[in-house]
Protein backbone atom coordinates (compact mmCIF):
# COMPACT_ATOMS: atom_id res chain seq x y z
CA UNK A 1 0.00 0.00 0.00
CA UNK A 2 1.54 3.39 -1.17
CA UNK A 3 1.83 6.00 1.40
CA UNK A 4 -0.90 8.09 0.04
CA UNK A 5 -3.97 5.35 0.72
CA UNK A 6 -5.35 4.62 3.27
CA UNK A 7 -6.69 1.76 4.93
CA UNK A 8 -9.93 0.19 3.58
CA UNK A 9 -12.93 0.30 6.03
CA UNK A 10 -13.71 -2.98 8.00
CA UNK A 11 -15.82 -3.83 10.18
CA UNK A 12 -13.68 -2.83 13.35
CA UNK A 13 -13.38 0.05 11.35
CA UNK A 14 -17.12 0.86 11.28
CA UNK A 15 -17.80 -0.10 15.52
CA UNK A 16 -14.88 2.17 16.47
CA UNK A 17 -15.99 5.24 14.84
CA UNK A 18 -19.51 4.73 16.48
CA UNK A 19 -18.00 4.28 19.75
CA UNK A 20 -15.94 7.55 19.81
CA UNK A 21 -19.32 9.08 18.26
CA UNK A 22 -20.70 7.63 21.62
CA UNK A 23 -17.85 8.02 24.08
CA UNK A 24 -18.38 4.29 24.77
CA UNK A 25 -16.69 2.72 27.61
CA UNK A 26 -15.85 6.02 29.31
CA UNK A 27 -16.63 5.78 33.06
CA UNK A 28 -16.12 9.21 34.38
CA UNK A 29 -13.94 7.96 37.18
CA UNK A 30 -10.23 9.70 37.66
CA UNK A 31 -6.60 7.04 38.59
CA UNK A 32 -3.96 7.68 38.88
CA UNK A 33 -0.76 5.53 37.28
CA UNK A 34 1.13 5.75 40.67
CA UNK A 35 -2.07 3.99 42.69
CA UNK A 36 -3.23 2.32 40.64
CA UNK A 37 -1.99 -0.52 38.24
CA UNK A 38 -4.87 -1.00 35.83
CA UNK A 39 -6.68 2.37 34.49
CA UNK A 40 -10.34 3.37 34.47
CA UNK A 41 -12.79 1.37 32.48
CA UNK A 42 -10.45 -1.40 31.79
CA UNK A 43 -10.44 -5.39 32.73
CA UNK A 44 -8.32 -7.52 32.80
CA UNK A 45 -7.29 -10.23 30.19
CA UNK A 46 -5.08 -13.60 30.07
CA UNK A 47 -5.14 -14.12 26.60
CA UNK A 48 -3.96 -11.06 23.72
CA UNK A 49 -6.72 -10.26 21.94
CA UNK A 50 -6.36 -9.37 18.19
CA UNK A 51 -7.55 -6.28 16.80
CA UNK A 52 -6.62 -5.03 13.45
CA UNK A 53 -8.05 -2.78 10.44
CA UNK A 54 -9.29 -6.50 8.64
CA UNK A 55 -5.92 -6.99 6.99
CA UNK A 56 -3.36 -8.32 8.65
CA UNK A 57 0.19 -8.10 5.87
CA UNK A 58 2.49 -10.94 5.94
CA UNK A 59 6.25 -9.31 5.57
CA UNK A 60 9.14 -11.82 5.34
CA UNK A 61 12.23 -11.01 7.19
CA UNK A 62 13.98 -11.05 3.94
CA UNK A 63 11.64 -8.16 2.36
CA UNK A 64 11.30 -6.46 5.29
CA UNK A 65 12.53 -2.80 5.70
CA UNK A 66 11.99 0.08 8.33
CA UNK A 67 13.06 3.35 7.30
CA UNK A 68 13.82 6.37 9.83
CA UNK A 69 13.40 9.83 8.11
CA UNK A 70 12.59 13.53 8.73
CA UNK A 71 14.38 15.27 11.25
CA UNK A 72 17.03 13.45 11.57
CA UNK A 73 21.01 13.55 11.12
CA UNK A 74 21.25 10.23 10.32
CA UNK A 75 18.37 8.78 7.81
CA UNK A 76 18.28 5.30 8.12
CA UNK A 77 16.86 1.85 5.68
CA UNK A 78 17.31 -1.37 7.82
CA UNK A 79 16.78 -4.64 6.63
CA UNK A 80 16.15 -7.65 8.93
CA UNK A 81 19.86 -8.50 9.38
CA UNK A 82 20.26 -4.92 10.45
CA UNK A 83 18.12 -4.28 12.45
CA UNK A 84 19.43 -7.93 14.50
CA UNK A 85 22.40 -6.45 14.59
CA UNK A 86 21.54 -3.14 17.02
CA UNK A 87 22.23 -4.15 20.85
CA UNK A 88 19.04 -6.42 21.84
CA UNK A 89 16.97 -4.99 24.89
CA UNK A 90 14.21 -6.63 26.80
CA UNK A 91 11.25 -5.84 28.66
CA UNK A 92 8.16 -6.24 31.05
CA UNK A 93 5.20 -4.10 30.52
CA UNK A 94 1.48 -4.03 30.96
CA UNK A 95 -0.62 -2.78 28.21
CA UNK A 96 -3.68 -1.26 27.93
CA UNK A 97 -6.02 -1.27 24.78
CA UNK A 98 -8.95 1.54 24.05
CA UNK A 99 -11.55 -1.34 23.92
CA UNK A 100 -11.14 -1.72 27.53
CA UNK A 101 -9.07 -4.63 28.27
CA UNK A 102 -5.56 -4.77 29.93
CA UNK A 103 -2.88 -7.36 29.76
CA UNK A 104 -0.51 -7.51 32.41
CA UNK A 105 3.84 -8.40 32.35
CA UNK A 106 4.24 -9.18 28.66
CA UNK A 107 7.27 -9.77 27.96
CA UNK A 108 8.86 -8.02 25.27
CA UNK A 109 12.14 -8.37 23.11
CA UNK A 110 13.90 -6.16 20.47
CA UNK A 111 15.47 -2.79 19.88
CA UNK A 112 15.26 -0.04 22.44
CA UNK A 113 13.52 2.93 21.06
CA UNK A 114 16.26 5.38 22.46
CA UNK A 115 19.08 3.05 21.09
CA UNK A 116 17.61 3.37 17.81
CA UNK A 117 17.14 7.47 18.33
CA UNK A 118 21.19 7.58 19.03
CA UNK A 119 21.87 5.77 15.38
CA UNK A 120 19.66 8.15 13.88
CA UNK A 121 20.31 11.46 15.88
CA UNK A 122 16.81 13.42 16.31
CA UNK A 123 17.92 17.25 15.13
CA UNK A 124 17.09 20.15 17.87
CA UNK A 125 13.37 21.10 16.72
CA UNK A 126 11.93 17.24 16.11
CA UNK A 127 9.08 17.16 17.86
CA UNK A 128 6.57 13.95 17.25
CA UNK A 129 6.36 10.85 15.30
CA UNK A 130 4.58 10.25 12.96
CA UNK A 131 4.67 5.84 12.23
CA UNK A 132 3.29 4.19 9.14
CA UNK A 133 2.61 0.64 9.01
CA UNK A 134 2.74 -2.14 6.02
CA UNK A 135 -0.88 -2.35 6.11
CA UNK A 136 -1.17 2.07 5.15
CA UNK A 137 -2.01 2.23 9.02
CA UNK A 138 -0.46 5.31 10.78
CA UNK A 139 -0.55 6.79 14.38
CA UNK A 140 1.36 9.56 15.96
CA UNK A 141 2.79 10.50 19.20
CA UNK A 142 5.07 12.76 21.01
CA UNK A 143 8.77 12.38 20.63
CA UNK A 144 9.33 11.68 24.33
CA UNK A 145 6.79 9.34 24.59
CA UNK A 146 8.44 6.96 21.68
CA UNK A 147 11.46 7.56 23.49
CA UNK A 148 10.44 6.27 26.59
CA UNK A 149 12.54 3.97 28.90
CA UNK A 150 9.66 1.21 28.57
CA UNK A 151 8.92 1.63 25.17
CA UNK A 152 10.71 -1.17 22.84
CA UNK A 153 10.57 -2.07 18.80
CA UNK A 154 9.48 -5.44 19.67
CA UNK A 155 10.29 -8.69 17.29
CA UNK A 156 9.90 -11.19 20.29
CA UNK A 157 7.03 -11.87 22.50
CA UNK A 158 7.32 -13.83 25.95
CA UNK A 159 10.16 -15.78 24.56
CA UNK A 160 8.86 -16.59 20.93
CA UNK A 161 8.96 -14.41 17.83
CA UNK A 162 6.36 -11.80 17.30
CA UNK A 163 3.54 -13.65 15.28
CA UNK A 164 2.21 -11.68 12.07
CA UNK A 165 -1.45 -11.18 13.48
CA UNK A 166 -0.06 -9.36 16.34
CA UNK A 167 2.13 -7.14 14.37
CA UNK A 168 5.55 -9.26 13.53
CA UNK A 169 8.04 -9.56 12.85
CA UNK A 170 8.21 -5.75 14.34
CA UNK A 171 5.80 -3.52 16.10
CA UNK A 172 6.17 -0.89 18.20
CA UNK A 173 5.26 -1.21 22.16
CA UNK A 174 4.96 1.87 24.14
CA UNK A 175 3.08 1.11 27.33
CA UNK A 176 1.73 3.98 28.90
CA UNK A 177 -0.64 4.93 26.04
CA UNK A 178 -3.35 2.91 24.59
CA UNK A 179 -2.32 0.09 22.77
CA UNK A 180 -3.34 1.92 19.13
CA UNK A 181 -0.53 4.29 19.51
CA UNK A 182 1.66 0.99 19.25
CA UNK A 183 1.73 0.29 15.67
CA UNK A 184 2.11 -3.32 14.13
CA UNK A 185 3.78 -4.16 11.14
CA UNK A 186 6.26 -1.08 11.41
CA UNK A 187 7.99 0.10 8.53
CA UNK A 188 8.60 3.89 8.72
CA UNK A 189 8.78 6.61 11.39
CA UNK A 190 9.07 10.00 10.96
CA UNK A 191 10.59 12.46 13.02
CA UNK A 192 8.34 16.14 12.08
CA UNK A 193 8.68 19.73 13.85
CA UNK A 194 4.78 19.67 14.81
CA UNK A 195 2.15 16.76 15.39
CA UNK A 196 -0.13 15.70 12.51
CA UNK A 197 -3.35 12.98 13.34
CA UNK A 198 -3.07 9.42 12.43
CA UNK A 199 -5.55 6.93 10.99
CA UNK A 200 -7.65 6.36 13.94
CA UNK A 201 -6.44 10.61 15.29
CA UNK A 202 -8.81 11.48 12.47
CA UNK A 203 -11.56 8.72 13.21
CA UNK A 204 -12.68 10.05 16.48
CA UNK A 205 -9.67 9.15 19.11
CA UNK A 206 -7.73 11.59 21.11
CA UNK A 207 -4.37 13.00 20.02
CA UNK A 208 -2.62 11.66 22.96
CA UNK A 209 -4.47 8.56 24.70
CA UNK A 210 -3.63 8.71 28.10
CA UNK A 211 -4.89 5.16 29.83
CA UNK A 212 -5.21 6.45 33.25
CA UNK A 213 -6.57 9.74 31.79
CA UNK A 214 -9.55 7.90 29.73
CA UNK A 215 -8.08 9.46 26.68
CA UNK A 216 -10.50 7.69 24.52
CA UNK A 217 -11.74 9.79 22.21
CA UNK A 218 -10.99 13.43 20.99
CA UNK A 219 -13.15 15.03 23.18
CA UNK A 220 -12.17 13.85 26.29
Amino acid sequence: MSDDQTPSDSKLTSSKRRWAAEGKFLTGRVSRPEAERLPPGQHLVKNWPVLDLGQQPVISTDSWRLDVRGLVETPLTLDWAAFQAIEQSTRISDIHCVTTWSRYDNNWKGVSTRDLLDLAVPKPDAAYVLLTSYDGYTTNLPLADFAAEDAILATSWEGLPLMPDHGGPMRLVVPHLYFWKSAKWLRRIELMPADEAGFWEKNGYHMYGDPWREQRYSDD
